[in-house]
Parts: C-alpha cells; structure tokens; sequence
C-alpha cells in the first residue's frame, strides 16, 4: 500500500517518511546490511539473509500491490536512512493482524525517525482496519521496549534464551503485540 509522505524536523534534522518505490531497491539493499553489522538487535549478522536490488524489488512492489503490507522509508537529503515494514498474511485467520519490524542507521538514532516510522505505520493500521500489530524484539533493546510500551505495545510472551548473541550468551526475545481498540 502507499501513504501520503510526511516530513519531520527534529533536532534540526529534516526528513521524510514515505512509501518505498522501486527506485529504493538498491539503497535499501545496502542499508540492510549496514544496519545488521550496526547493532544486534537484529536477527542476522552482516551478510546473512542478504537481500539484493531485486528481492528488494519484489518486495516493494508485492508490499505496494497488497493492501495489508506497508513499507516505508525515511529519507534525510535523498539518503535512506531507515524503513520500516509491515506485511500481513493472504490467510483468513491471520488477514486482521500485521507483523512490524524498523530499522535505522546508528548515526541517524535520537531523531525521532524509528518512533515516526512506527507511528505512522500505527496510524495506516488504524485507518486500514488492521486490528492487530506485532513485533519482537531482543530483552538488551531497553529503548526499543519502552517505545513500543509507550505506543500502546505489550508484552505477550517471552521466548527464552532465543538468541545467541556475539558475547556468547543467549538472551530472550520478547513478543510484543498492539490491539486496536
């Protein structure tokens, strides 16, 4: 599905969110895996899961053609710097819920740009009768959890010792779900 682009100004930086297109393939291709060597919040190290210019092609135009997907990108100075996705299920017991996952490059964190990509997905859910957003998120991501507690999120479920992290230890995955009311 696409949305109409918002633009934000937050600690004077100016960006947009908006509908990915095909031309973001490439660039989202390669913040993808800048993003995986940036942080271990996610659940791939650099290279693994790698999406090239044309799955990323694919999923644009799958996430623009169906209107239970969504995928979004945050733009400062014609440079993605973010994007988020929600993609829903063709099955009926599933078509009232979507699954939500963000990412943004560490040099752009503390602009707000993870919270806005999260609300206006919030928003689109809302207004496309999606009656429930769900996500997970590793137990070290304490501001990732309070974002999303503070954005109407709870915790459904942990999923213990889900993840093996690059210390050695295993840490839990916490299940976090948003249900419209």
């Amino acid at each position: 599905m696409i949305i109409n682009s918002q633009e934000f100004k937050v600690n004077e930086l100016h960006y947009t969110i908006r509908s990915a297109n095909i031309k973001d393939a490439q660039a989202l291709s390669d913040v993808r895996l800048q993003l995986d060597g940036e942080t271990e919040n996610f659940d791939r190290e650099p290279g693994e899961g790698y999406i090239d210019t044309q799955g990323f092609e694919k999923i644009i135009q799958e996430d623009t053609e169906n209107p239970r997907n969504l995928c979004l990108v945050a733009v400062v100075d014609n440079r993605i710097v973010g994007f988020s996705r929600c993609a829903g299920s063709s099955l009926k017991r599933f078509a009232h819920k979507v699954d939500f996952g963000v990412g943004v490059l560490m040099e752009f964190w503390r602009f707000g740009i993870g919270k806005n990509l999260l609300k206006t997905s919030i928003e689109w859910a809302d207004t496309n009768d999606i009656k429930k957003m769900a996500l997970t998120v590793v137990e070290t991501n304490d501001k990732a959890i309070l974002l999303y507690k503070k954005l109407g999120f709870e915790i459904e479920g942990i999923l213990k010792n889900d993840k093996l992290l690059s210390d050695g230890n295993y840490y839990h995955t916490i299940v976090m779900g948003r249900i419209k009311a």
